[in-house]
């Protein structure tokens, strides 16, 4: 298999956290998993490159890497006033037109508007910044409450954390759910979180903690293969169920029966990635009782027929998605 090359484009102050987003998901080799990736980082000029963090980093590429770059990542762009230096402007735009995807996290959304790779398309960013980048280019159709969003040859994130969101949601698109999940096991980090951006923005009342799902969430998840319920859901929690459903709402920006759907689609994902179990046994094991049920709802959702999806992903595909 053919390794994906990664190429971060670091512009001065560079955010060094959501550089180590990229760098962390497609950099780091991992013992027992295959490395499928190849990262590198580049800027407009090679040499010192500051950072937020108050020290420089050593940059030894310059923007040729991003000509033979598979995926282009925009780690931030703090200069939100001044307009992107033409070189990396132009850099960027043949990067697109020549095929490669290109990744922006949090404030990097900036430089790809500016580029014109985001004009009549969605795009989010951090919801501090998301009204600015609405205001300054009006043919961005800005979603602000959304964690990213990935249009294939383009992408965006919220900010900071969303960015390892972003990120393993292309290495789940490239290599399938279970690859995915065992980086973000390494990571100590959920495969796919659920909700929205704006989840984090609202405070909660003065002296009240937000009540976390956290704990009926992790027993839930547990408990997959059982014909668990929204009611269930509510009685594990001690809640009414209009009351669980406005709590998912609130935290997760989804309704508890759309979360447990969703939970059950991913299971099977990486079973139909991991094991050869008929697709009837799957069905039950995830808790959606039939083949006809499981191929239903993983339509709806994952695009695909889990036979397509298992010879796409399953262990003797090789892995990789197929070319479009």
């Amino acid at each position: 298999m053919r390794v994906h090359r990664v190429v971060a484009l670091v512009l001065p102050p560079q955010s060094t956290f959501e550089l180590a987003c990229a760098a962390e998901v497609f950099g780091t080799r991992r013992p027992g998993l295959p490395a499928r990736y190849e990262f590198e980082v580049c800027a407009e000029r090679p040499g010192a490159v500051p950072t937020l963090a108050g020290y420089q980093m050593v940059v030894h590429q310059g923007l040729s890497a991003l000509a033979v770059a598979d995926t282009v990542v925009i780690p931030g762009w703090q200069r939100l006033e001044q307009p992107a230096p033409p070189a990396v402007i132009d850099a960027v735009r043949q990067a697109h037109r020549r095929g490669a995807r290109t990744v922006a996290i949090c404030s990097g959304a900036f430089l790809l508007a500016q580029a014109g790779l985001l004009d009549n398309r969605r795009a989010t960013t951090h919801w501090r910044m998301a009204a600015e980048l609405a205001a300054r280019f009006p043919d961005v159709q800005v979603e602000p409450d959304t964690l990213y969003i990935d249009l294939g040859d383009v992408a965006t994130s919220a900010g900071t954390a969303a960015g390892i969101d972003l990120c393993l949601h292309l290495v789940r698109a490239d290599h399938g759910a279970a690859y995915a999940a065992q980086i973000a096991r390494h990571m100590i980090m959920p495969p796919h979180r659920e909700g929205g951006q704006l989840q984090y923005a609202m405070q909660a009342p003065a002296g009240r903690p937000p009540d976390s799902l956290a704990a009926v969430l992790d027993w839930a998840a547990e408990r997959l293969h059982e014909p668990l319920t929204v009611d269930d859901l509510a009685a594990r929690a001690g809640l009414s169920p209009r009351t669980l459903a406005r709590r998912f709402a609130d935290q997760l920006g989804v309704s508890p029966g759309r979360w447990l759907l969703r939970q059950r689609v991913t299971a099977a994902q990486a079973l139909l990635e991991e094991s050869d179990l008929p697709v009837e046994t799957i069905a039950i094991r995830v808790g959606l009782s039939s083949a006809t049920n499981l191929r239903r709802h993983f339509h709806s959702m994952v695009h695909a027929t889990p036979a397509t999806y298992r010879r796409s992903f399953g262990r003797h595909s090789g892995g990789s998605r197929p070319s479009d």
